[in-house]
């Protein structure tokens, strides 16, 4: 006996009865109104002993009275945890697109001569539920793994060094210097930092300075006056301005073009911002968090970055460790990564298989926590039943680093597919490591932007 429960609300008795009789005979418990008044009295009144509630309420959209959509509006508002579904001999295509975005699961059409269209309905409603409360029940069994602090997964050492370091800094408005990797979360840092301090109900706004130009990166931080340059059209607030009383993440800071960094300097030594076009300095309270994957020292002896700038940011610091250096945080963040990926695709996966996670464990990640995310996602797509295998995940990761030399491939000796093997490798590793930031990979690899993009092409990256 199926003990879906469902309310058939429609002011024609031919309908109420045609429905509740086919429903019955497929196994659901039925139960019929004929208004959307009486539909919220049998909802709001006492349950009855044996009986399970409303799971679903199956409404017509035309009623005297109180309509379906008034009565969807108020079970959205009064009772979330019922499915609606409407019904309509007049409808549209875009009035069940208006009902879906306004909270029904789907729209079926009248007459109900095709019920096995409200059938089918009822069986894809009944298994999204059942997803549902699959899900809930994997976070709860989940529910020691995730979160360590403020976003962030993971019981090593050194992660509840960064942890104890967010928790002793958040709090002072000192500017603070990321480091770390490409993937690592420096993000998460700036926002944990963020969230942790008193400003965390003012803004947050993060800026990649290695996305936009010199020119309108200025524009950008620190805003501009009408007139100040060709398409000023207007006057407009940088993001100083925006981020005034909050924090202000500056990613990438390595990128700043020097010109840049003289302003910067400015703004963190005075407190101070001036507009593009302006004579006059505006006084802001903004908390810097900067961020960089460089090596600033070796800039800062290099020339390409400031000295006086590099000490301005660095006056605190947090250094996220890699991935390959904390490889007990991987089952946790794989868990943690799965039951997200199971929310969002709609999937009910309930484990990782020991042997699939032995091959996470030892898998060195170049590209961090960002390539294990990835690499959890793709298994869940491939996934065809409710736990991931070792055939779920890349072939990579199959790869022993102590093993046969991965440069031969079955006895072929050739130079050329030998150098064209690392060249892939390489390339497939440098965009890894930089979140496919091919600006940056093209500096690591000591070649041109253009050459990575042909070789890219070439080796069939590009959906890196």
């Amino acid at each position: 006996m199926n003990e879906q429960h469902v309310l058939v609300v429609d002011d024609e008795p031919g309908v109420r009865e045609t429905l509740g009789e086919t429903l019955r005979r497929h196994g659901y418990l039925v139960s019929i109104a004929a208004t959307a008044e009486q539909a919220l009295e049998a909802l709001e009144g006492p349950v009855r002993p044996g009986i399970p509630p409303v799971g679903v309420v199956l409404s017509d959209i035309r009623m005297p009275g109180m309509g379906g959509e008034a009565l969807l509006d108020r079970l959205i508002a009064d009772h979330p945890e019922v499915t609606v579904i409407i019904m309509s001999a007049f409808g549209s295509e875009d009035e069940a697109i208006d009902l879906i975005r306004r909270g029904a699961y789907d729209y079926v059409s009248k007459p109900i001569g095709r019920v096995n269209e409200v059938v089918l309905t009822l069986r894809k409603a009944e298994e999204r539920e059942r997803l549902k409360q699959e899900n809930r029940r994997l976070r709860q069994e989940l529910g020691q793994v995730t979160i360590g602090f403020a976003g962030f997964v993971g019981r090593s050492g050194a992660m509840q060094q960064v942890f104890e370091t967010i928790r002793k800094i958040a709090e002072y408005k000192t500017t603070v210097l990321i480091t770390g990797e490409s993937g690592t979360g420096k993000e998460l840092v700036a926002r944990a930092l963020h969230s942790e301090s008193p400003r965390a109900l003012a803004p947050f706004l993060p800026v990649n300075c290695g996305a936009l130009p010199g020119s309108l990166l200025e524009s950008e931080l620190f805003g501009h006056r009408r007139g100040a340059f060709t398409d000023a059209t207007r006057d407009k607030r940088g993001l100083f301005e925006e981020a005034d009383r909050g924090t202000l993440f500056l990613d990438e800071i390595g990128e700043l073009p020097l010109e840049l960094q003289v302003k910067l300097l400015r703004a963190l030594q005075e407190e101070t911002i001036r507009r593009l076009g302006e004579n006059r300095d505006r006084k802001l309270d903004v908390r810097v968090v900067a961020a960089t994957v460089r090596d600033l020292p070796a800039d800062v002896a290099a020339g390409r970055f400031r000295e006086d700038l590099y000490y301005r940011l660095n006056v605190l610091s947090v250094h996220l460790p890699p991935l390959r250096d904390r490889l007990e945080d991987v089952p946790e963040l794989a868990a943690h990564f799965l039951a997200r990926t199971n929310d969002r695709l709609s999937r009910s996966i309930g484990r990782i298989h020991p042997d699939a996670m032995k091959l996470l464990v030892e898998h060195r990640w170049p590209g961090n926590v960002r390539e294990l995310e990835n690499c959890i996602e793709r298994a869940a797509v491939l996934c065809d039943g409710d736990e991931i295998l070792p055939g779920d995940l890349p072939e990579t990761l199959g790869q022993s680093p102590g093993g046969a030399d991965p440069l031969l491939v079955d006895g072929d000796l050739s130079i050329k597919r030998a150098v064209r093997r690392i060249e892939r490798r390489l390339i497939r590793q440098a965009l890894l490591q930089t979140g496919g930031n091919r600006t940056h990979s093209a500096r690591l690899l000591e070649i041109s932007h253009r050459t990575l993009l042909y070789k890219m092409k070439t080796y069939d990256l590009t959906d890196l």
